[in-house]
């Protein structure tokens, strides 16, 4: 193994053991904090009916992911690695938004926290903060590898970019929000994305890859407390920061358009709910699914959570490898 090698080996796995201890070490602090303060779960009683032994569960519990990937963010943007600082910006920014839903939550004591319209547009205020600082920072523009035609990309112009940037961070986080609904299926689908935009950003050489390798340390920390059954929840705070990782790097790499590929759980889970409205509307109470988001499909059709989570999670593996063919080819 040569001397870059190395280096890219340490930068790929260090960043992921510094998040993970943090994570995990952080399990047996915040989670009797958030029992404390109240901070639990409450489940939809028209829900499946499994899920209503998961009221009072801690949520909140996506600060643990948060203090484990800027511990380690902020560790290799000390040693050089400046590239994460916006991949930061945009987790932290949008898990900001996510902490203050679930905040109000639990303060108002309510199942709304802040209005659509709010978190909408907190949202796009982060999303230009991050668009602007890659662009005038690290010159990256915003335009889009198209897999499988290398050397090739969409560019809309200026204007265009921003507002197809602009719909991918607001579609992606929503896919992750509404991906985090059985124990352990957000942590682990992500995960594995997170690994793969970790393996993209070592093979182009990108300074980005040791914040996809936090994530990925953070991800499998949480997973051991998240796992079925979860002892606690990501909530809005873990879920919003999830998608907003994913954009980041995604941006950074200019590789927004593999999003529908080693994403496409996000996407089906988002298509689901539309088409669920949609269909509900036109046939005046009909269902086209038995439930949406497509997880709680499956469950009523008689998976266990364990099911849902291990077959999402194995689509995506298998996703991410075929989005780095589409890297290469």
């Amino acid at each position: 193994m040569n001397t870059m090698d190395g280096l890219s080996f340490a930068v790929a796995v260090i960043p992921m053991l510094i998040a993970f201890a943090v994570t995990l070490a952080l399990g047996p602090v915040v989670i009797p904090m958030l029992r404390k303060l109240k901070a639990q779960q409450t489940e939809r009683d028209d829900g499946p009916k499994s899920h209503l032994s998961k009221t009072g569960t801690p949520n909140m519990g996506g600060i643990m992911i948060l203090a484990g990937v800027v511990t380690a963010g902020i560790i290799s943007a000390l040693l050089g690695y400046t590239e994460v600082i916006p991949v930061l910006i945009l987790t932290v920014g949008f898990g900001a938004v996510g902490f203050a839903d679930d905040f109000i939550k639990v303060k108002k004591k309510r199942s709304m926290g802040l209005r659509a319209w709010q978190k909408f547009a907190l949202q796009i205020v982060i999303a230009l903060i991050f668009a602007f600082y890659i662009m005038h920072v690290h010159n990256i523009p915003l335009s889009m590898k198209i897999p499988f035609a290398q050397g090739h990309f969409l560019d809309f112009g200026l204007v265009g970019n921003i507002l197809m940037f602009l719909f991918v961070a607001v579609a992606t986080v929503n896919g992750t929000n509404l991906t985090d609904g059985v124990d352990g299926l957000s942590s682990s689908v992500t995960a594995a994305v997170a690994l793969f935009f970790t393996a993209a950003a070592v093979l182009a050489g990108s300074g980005t890859a040791p914040a996809g390798s936090a994530m990925l340390g953070a991800l499998l920390g949480f997973l051991v407390y998240n796992c079925h059954p979860a002892k606690v929840f990501m909530g809005d705070t873990g879920s919003l920061a999830l998608g907003g990782f994913v954009v980041g790097m995604a941006y950074m790499l200019e590789m927004p358009l593999f999003i529908p590929i080693v994403g496409l759980i996000y996407v089906l889970e988002v298509v689901s709910v539309i088409l669920q409205v949609c269909y509900f509307k036109a046939t005046h109470g009909k269902r086209l699914f038995r439930m949406s988001p497509l997880h709680h499909h499956f469950e009523l059709g008689g998976w266990s959570e364990e099911k849902v989570t291990t077959v999402f999670t194995l689509i995506t593996i298998l996703l991410c490898g075929v989005g780095l063919l589409g890297y290469w080819v």
